[in-house]
């Protein structure tokens, strides 16, 4: 029996010429792929600068320094997401105030005020699996706080929110391009995107050793560059990504369609168009059920079993920690199906006739 992959990479004649044409210009660092997706990013997410850098990490940690962020200041952030999406305020000594989920799995905004003390600068809500997070109701909490608004859009590129794009409407949207993403570069990968000119000339020079020239430093930096043939890849992916995000929104669909009332499917808001980075299903048997699956070629993941406000490197500086039961109820019963640009709707019925098999219906 075929094996049904959890996600898949796109790779095609035009993928892989670009990466050739790229090899071959004799720029490998910064140069003309760079900066015309830079260009690109920026045209799609409707924002004047798009950063390219080597990491999601390590842009928004360079984004962190140019802001200004402190030991002291506080970020509020859901737990119930990647783990690198505190990691930069951490490495600036900031604590991540941690907040629980709603049934999309996204920040619960009712809880944002509650959360907010003297110490609050920033918030941090995450698309997660692909679902915009409410951001009218998180912007109009920071407008009335003061406080900036950082989306991370790692497992969202292209979701949008009442017709924006996601990245556009906070100060600063920040992207993943991990392999397992819906844009990827086939490498790690991770771009800024903001309207604000101050901070994104900062965080051009911080990724580039501080400078704005050869050999002028304006301040000190880091070596966060991003590479000529990720670039390349990436223009050509980009092209494809509405397409694939829409043949992401027909599995999820198909498989809403038929496990709604088998198995717990996640909503989509009305004034959310969501991309799907995983289809996220909920069971109170969901290692067996993972076991089932397995036995029958069919991959899939959990994301995230381990909330980040239990997590040994988390509790070991920040303790005590409220407890959130939204989020530690989810870990113990989200599984992630098989979800991707190319996948086949004859993998996704075979996909849904297994969990239908195991749930006995």
């Amino acid at each position: 029996m075929q094996r049904i992959p959890l996600s898949k990479c796109f790779v095609d004649a035009e993928v892989e010429a670009a990466a050739l044409r790229a090899l071959r210009s004799g720029q490998y660092i910064l140069s003309q792929e760079c900066q015309a997706f830079e260009a690109e990013l920026a045209a799609y997410t409707g924002t004047r600068h798009a950063i390219l850098g080597s990491s999601w990490t390590m842009i928004v940690y360079a984004l962190h320094r140019a802001q200004g962020l402190k030991p002291g200041d506080e970020v509020i952030v859901p737990s119930h997401t990647a783990f690198p999406t505190m990691e930069p305020l951490i490495h600036c000594g900031a604590r991540p105030v941690f907040i629980d989920i709603d049934d999309t799995y996204c920040l619960d905004v009712d809880q944002l005020e509650s959360r907010i003390t003297a110490r609050t600068v920033g918030i941090l809500p995450v698309h997660l699996y692909g679902h915009p997070a409410d951001l009218d109701r998180v912007l109009g909490v920071a407008a009335k706080h003061h406080l900036w608004v950082l989306e991370d859009c790692a497992q969202a590129q292209g979701a949008k929110y009442k017709g924006k794009t996601v990245g556009s409407l906070g100060h600063f949207g920040a992207f993943s391009f991990f392999p397992s993403k819906n844009l990827t570069v086939l490498g790690d990968g991770g771009c800024l995107v903001t309207n604000d000119d101050a901070i994104a000339e900062q965080v051009r020079m911080l990724r580039n050793h501080g400078r704005k020239d050869k050999y002028h430093h304006e301040l000190p930096g880091f070596n966060i560059r991003f590479n000529e043939v990720q670039g390349a890849i990436g223009r050509v992916m980009l092209k494809h990504l509405d397409r694939f995000n829409e043949h992401r929104r027909a599995i999820a669909a198909r498989y809403r369609q038929r496990l709604d009332g088998i198995i717990g499917v996640p909503p989509e808001r009305p004034w959310a168009r969501a991309v799907y980075h995983m289809f996220v299903v909920r069971s109170p048997q969901r290692d067996a059920l993972q076991k089932f699956l397995k036995e029958r070629g069919i991959d899939t993941g959990i994301h995230y079993p381990v909330p980040n406000h239990q997590q040994p490197a988390v509790t070991a500086k920040f303790s005590p920690i409220p407890p959130l039961p939204r989020t530690e109820a989810a870990v113990k019963e989200i599984l992630s199906l098989p979800i991707h640009g190319e996948m086949a709707m004859s993998d996704v019925d075979r996909v849904c006739d297994a969990v239908a098999e195991f749930c006995g219906r």
